[in-house]
């Protein structure tokens, strides 16, 4: 049997709480944080897209990082966000993300610039050859306005520093074929939450998910159940976080998250601008649906 991957399993892409005048809200992340870990979640990842990373100076992102690795003590990995689109800021934000005890570093391809795929790839290496720390690739055409083709994902894999991805291109035929071609302890990790069942059972690694930040344990399960290759349970509890699925997105990423984990009393509904709460619209589906996934009473 091929063993688990470090990464494997279900990595909360962290929101980061903020105090009602908009500060990071310390307190809030070490409880959140403590949470996601008791509930059986695998990985964290702190100052991501869903954390809000674009908004954070770099003190703030250092200290986040730091707040969560020792909540985390060790039990599981933390991945920490560090990419933008300049080399040398993720360089420096990634020392930065090794100081605060980060244990990987998540890079997102270069967004804004559009750099062909050669451009990608001498990104990603001029990185992974100067960190400290195992590199995540990660692929959100979405938010970058550039896709990393298989191709591109494979030559970097080769690179004895680039451990793991998180493909979030919904591309199911890119991420089959970097599945096809991978090499030996490289992971295949879903950016998209409705498409973790499938993907997992075609042999992905896992999940960096949006919805375990309000659903942890039913994830962490879903992902434990496809890796001991029980199918009819990861679909039940597949089945059962659908309507969050589809909630969680009602408005980009972490709007509605965070409205959900407010909602839970957890955090308070509070984001940076641009961003702005959850419209009143659509709060009564969005609290349905935390409902139907168990994270609200019904």
């Amino acid at each position: 049997m091929t063993p688990r991957h470090p990464l494997a399993g279900c990595g909360t892409a962290l929101v980061t709480p903020f105090t009602p005048d908009g500060a990071v809200d310390e307190a809030a992340l070490r409880a959140f944080v403590a949470w996601q870990v008791e509930q059986g979640i695998h990985v964290v990842v702190p100052c991501g897209s869903t954390g809000e990373a674009a908004t954070l100076d770099a003190a703030e992102q250092e200290r986040v990082i730091a707040v969560t690795a020792e909540v985390v003590a060790g039990r599981i990995p933390v991945i920490a966000g560090v990419g933008t689109n300049d080399p040398r800021k993720v360089i420096a934000s990634a020392r930065a993300a090794v100081r605060a005890g980060a244990t990987h570093l998540l890079v997102v391809s270069p967004m804004y610039s559009k750099p062909p795929q050669r451009g990608i790839v001498a990104h990603f290496t001029a990185i992974a050859d100067a960190v400290e720390r195992p590199v995540v690739l990660y692929n959100v055409p979405g938010r970058t306005a550039s896709n990393m083709t298989a191709e591109t994902t494979l030559a970097l894999a080769a690179h004895p520093n680039v451990v793991a991805m998180k493909e979030a291109s919904g591309d199911l035929a890119q991420m089959r074929e970097i599945l096809r071609h991978r090499p030996q302890g490289f992971a295949l990790l879903s950016g998209d939450d409705p498409v973790t069942l499938e993907i997992m059972g075609e042999g992905a690694d896992g999940v960096i998910s949006v919805c375990s930040n309000a659903t942890p344990r039913a994830l962490a399960m879903l992902c434990d159940a496809m890796l001991r290759g029980d199918r009819a349970e990861a679909t039940r509890l597949d089945a059962s976080l659908r309507d969050w699925y589809a909630a969680a997105f009602l408005e980009s990423n972490p709007i509605p998250v965070k409205a959900a984990l407010a909602m839970m009393g957890r955090i308070h509904d509070v984001l940076r601008l641009p961003l702005v709460p959850l419209a009143d619209a659509h709060r009564p589906a969005l609290r349905a649906a935390l409902a139907a996934a168990g994270a609200l009473p019904a």
